[in-house]
């Protein structure tokens, strides 16, 4: 027999010793395996509630986003609207503007716009 083959054999030996040893510590090992399954349930129970409030969340806030967003969406369409009608009554109401179709209105018009002749004219 080789060093490999006695080598081989007596850890056989030692690990059918082992396994014989096990059998009378088995109820103490059978107890601490139940005992880290049922932790382990208890923690896997615990992770899935925890995912299950998670998406329940999620779900939620994706919900309120949904709704800003509608509410948004409305919004921007009351003021395109808005803005169609002012600039609609502004187009209407070029032809009539006097300030429009005068040179010497419009330019003494943005004169006394000016902040120093409005200054000048509440003295």
């Amino acid at each position: 027999m080789s060093d490999c083959d006695s080598s081989c054999h007596s850890h056989e030996k030692n690990s059918k010793n082992y396994h014989l040893c096990e059998g009378s510590e088995g109820s103490e090992d059978g107890g601490r395996k139940l005992k880290r399954r049922e932790k382990n349930r208890v923690a896997a129970q615990k992770s899935r509630k925890r995912q299950t409030q998670r998406a329940d969340l999620l779900h939620e806030a994706c919900e309120l986003l949904e709704q800003r967003n509608r509410n948004l969406k409305r919004e921007v369409d009351s003021l395109s609207e808005e803005q169609r009608l002012l600039t609609d009554a502004l187009r209407a109401h070029e032809p009539f503007c006097p300030i429009m179709h005068c040179s010497f209105a419009s330019s003494s018009t943005s004169a006394s716009m000016q902040p120093d002749t409005m200054a000048a004219r509440s003295v």
